[in-house]
């Protein structure tokens, strides 16, 4: 055996060493969402080919380039958002803040595909400019997308898309900029966490001209 341990200890007096081979599917997911914290939470509207509208977060997310502007998501197993999206190739990222977190957590229930997460939360839905699927009106910025590919890896299906068309509330716009404290993005942790944002720092890129040439170094 490779890992220290053949399960999660209670304790530990030494490293903790994991095979993922050797451990179960389960035990390494809490230790990833563990560790990789925060991550950003993509709550995602989409529609079934009835018409209902859908809505759950998820938390493997991010952006992943913007020429063209791509994000991804992934799903374990073929929940209803993956469902829906390869039907229409259509959805909505709206961007929750703390203030959404019950809502957030709400729509990640169990819900049947013909149940409406809208109605349930007790959420606005409102039209898309490209997209029919509908944006959650009560958060601040939404990223209408357009389904590229999906890629499937195991049970997880990793959604690639592009952006198409992005709403901002002036409620978050400061300074040319989005402004991170006005967004008050939900945070997603291991278990049952979630978290605001935090305190921020802000450093500037470095050159290596301006570095090589710097007075001093790390390696002095």
């Amino acid at each position: 055996m490779r890992s220290s341990h053949s399960t999660p200890p209670t304790t530990l007096e030494s490293p903790l060493e994991v095979d993922t081979a050797e451990w179960g599917a389960g035990d390494v997911y809490h230790l990833l969402t563990g560790l990789v914290i925060p991550r950003p939470i993509a709550w995602i509207s989409t529609i079934s080919d009835t018409g209902v509208a859908n809505l759950a977060p998820h938390s493997f997310f991010n952006v992943m380039g913007y020429k063209p502007p791509i994000v991804a998501f992934s799903s374990s197993g073929r929940k209803d958002t993956l469902t829906n999206i390869e039907a229409n190739g259509e959805f909505v990222v709206n961007i929750p803040t703390m203030g959404l977190v019950e809502a957030v957590n709400l729509s990640a229930t169990d819900f049947p595909p013909d149940e409406d997460e809208f109605a349930w939360c007790g959420l606005t839905a409102v039209a898309s400019a490209l997209v029919a699927p509908p944006r959650v009106a009560e958060a601040p910025a939404h990223l209408e997308c357009r389904h590229h590919q999906t890629v499937t890896i195991g049970d997880m299906h990793i959604v690639l898309a592009e952006v198409v068309h992005i709403h901002i509330a002036e409620s978050v716009w400061e300074g040319g900029r989005v402004s991170p404290e006005l967004l008050d993005p939900v945070a997603r942790l291991g278990g049952s966490g979630y978290a605001g944002l935090g305190k921020q720092v802000s450093l500037p890129r470095q050159k290596w001209a301006d570095v090589k040439l710097g007075s001093g170094s790390a390696r002095d």
